[in-house]
């Protein structure tokens, strides 16, 4: 998908960014802050970038990576630099550009406005278990190491040999800000925040401030779960004279009863569950912008105005604005999806369905991996019959399974067996004499109207069972799906039988009489 490219960004346009950690399968909160944060930036002929905060190193995946950058390519939010396809600020991994912390946390503690700390993780545990029961009214890290040398703070308890550098943050800290989605907010007071590790890398407080500033982000747009952090961060922007970029938040997804949409709890917090399930990326990636964003309103020739659900990503970034952004956390409602789905399958014209359709159809081994074109032709007149009710293109599989199994190997559903009553010997015998006396897959050459076409099967049918035999057409058909798709429920019965040609449907008939 090609939709969100866009020409290098004007000189002074916006410059947005995702910034995820490669830690685990990626979560769909990504894919949903990707979206708003490209949207701006192609609104306003601005640039996107995607960044890789890999400095966790305890939680790093070496797979993680690579599956959010295809599942987000998949979804067609492409970036305009990033670790893949470079870009003039690279590299765009935080663990390749260590040494350009450095300066900055040097200058920090040279300003006075940071400072070491030797204190060992054993120490912040009973520190913290303290303060939880004496139910202290200032929590946080006590400043024990502060204003000390090495060889003074080794004489204390609780020593470790490599220190942490920490925020010296003043009790003077600004904690209001503007929010272009949320107004003034204030945060809580911050406490001295780690900015390097034990191990020599950053903390993400320090990168992502020294990150957004070389890469020349103006506009840092993230989950509310940051604005408590966002304090924290435009200290160290006064500290090192940068310049400050727009911070925004948006409202986290959650589930209906408010809780955070977790990995751990939910399935479809996986970015990658989506594919997995057949949804189209057109389909998630409107889903995503309706949870943060109004419909589409059109105004009618009568004046009248209307209110549009489903709209693709230009229609969605040309009218773009903060300002329409809900703050309120969205429920993550699958219903709605499960319809945006269903909605955008259809509109697929049914070459292009047929050929999405393929890779889950391969996977499940109904179709090899390299079908004939015979193969190909069949599918697309099999996705012309199941189209209409087709809500994942992982539940197409059941139904074009029938269409490729052999005529004399076809597997019948035990709820298909209940369709089988008393009378289904005669049906079936019925069924098989009346499409007997149609004409092949050639045509009538005599012109009498008898070629094998769906509307002569359904006519010599009808005219046998439901007049012949006296028989309601639920119970005239039921045998005769049977046999033809092994399943109860099945695309349409006649095209069906049209598809798979006189030869295989007699077949099939005959195999199941037999078995009676």
């Amino acid at each position: 998908m090609t939709e969100t490219s866009t020409p290098a960004a004007t000189p002074g346009s916006p410059r947005l960014r995702v910034a995820p950690s490669p830690t685990g399968d990626p979560h769909v909160g990504t894919a949903y802050m990707a979206l708003f944060n490209l949207a701006f930036a192609r609104k306003n002929g601005g640039a996107f970038v995607l960044r890789v905060e890999d400095t966790d190193r305890a939680r790093f995946r070496a797979d993680s990576e690579a599956q959010l950058t295809d599942t987000l390519d998949w979804l067609g939010l492409n970036w305009d630099e990033g670790p893949d396809v470079g870009g003039p600020y690279a590299p765009y991994r935080q663990s390749e550009r260590l040494d350009t912390y450095a300066p900055y946390i040097e200058k920090l503690i040279e300003d006075g406005h940071a400072y070491y700390c030797w204190c060992s993780s054993e120490r912040l545990r009973e520190l913290r278990a303290e303060q939880e029961k004496s139910k202290a009214s200032v929590t946080g890290y006590d400043r024990l190491c502060h204003g000390k040398t090495r060889e003074e703070r080794a004489a204390l308890p609780g020593f470790s040999e490599t220190p942490v550098v920490r925020m010296l943050v003043p009790d003077d800290v600004p904690l209001e800000f503007d929010d272009p989605i949320r107004g003034t907010l204030k945060a809580p007071r911050p406490d001295d925040q780690v900015i390097r590790k034990a191990d020599g890398f950053p903390t993400y407080h320090l990168a992502v401030v020294v990150d957004d500033h070389e890469m020349g982000i103006t506009h840092v747009v993230r989950g509310e779960e940051w604005i408590s952090s966002t304090p924290k961060h435009l200290l160290l922007y006064r500290w090192l004279g940068l310049p400050e970029p727009r911070f925004a938040h948006m409202p986290l997804l959650r589930n209906a009863n408010k809780s955070k949409i977790s990995k751990r709890k939910n399935p479809e917090a996986r970015l990658t569950w989506f594919r997995e399930e057949g949804y189209l990326p057109e389909a998630l990636v409107n889903f995503l912008a309706l949870l943060g964003y109004p419909p589409i309103i059109e105004e009618g020739e009568d004046g009248e105005r209307t209110e549009r659900e489903v709209f693709s990503f230009s229609e969605f970034s040309s009218g773009f604005e903060w300002s329409k952004v809900n703050p309120v956390g969205p429920i993550f409602d699958l219903t709605k999806l499960d319809w945006l789905n269903g909605v955008y399958i259809r509109e697929l014209p049914v070459e292009e369905l047929a050929a999405r359709l393929l890779p889950y159809l391969v996977a499940e081994g109904i179709l090899p991996p390299r079908p004939d074109l015979g193969a190909l032709g069949r599918l697309e007149q099999v996705v012309g019959l199941i189209q209409p009710r087709l809500t994942h293109l992982t539940k197409a599989g059941p139904q074009v399974a029938p269409f490729y199994v052999d005529d004399d190997a076809l597997p019948i559903d035990d709820d298909a067996r209940t369709q089988l009553k008393d009378d289904a010997p005669a049906v079936l015998d019925a069924a098989i004499a009346a499409l007997e006396g149609i004409s092949t897959d050639e045509g009538d050459m005599f012109g009498e109207g008898r070629g094998w076409t769906h509307e002569n099967i359904e006519a010599a049918l009808r005219a046998a069972l439901v007049e012949g035999m006296g028989l309601k057409p639920k119970f005239a058909f039921g045998p005769v799906r049977t046999a033809i798709s092994g399943k109860r429920v099945s695309p349409p019965l006649f095209e069906s039988m049209e598809i798979l040609g006189r030869h295989s449907t007699l077949t099939r008939l005959r195999a199941l009489r037999a078995t009676l």
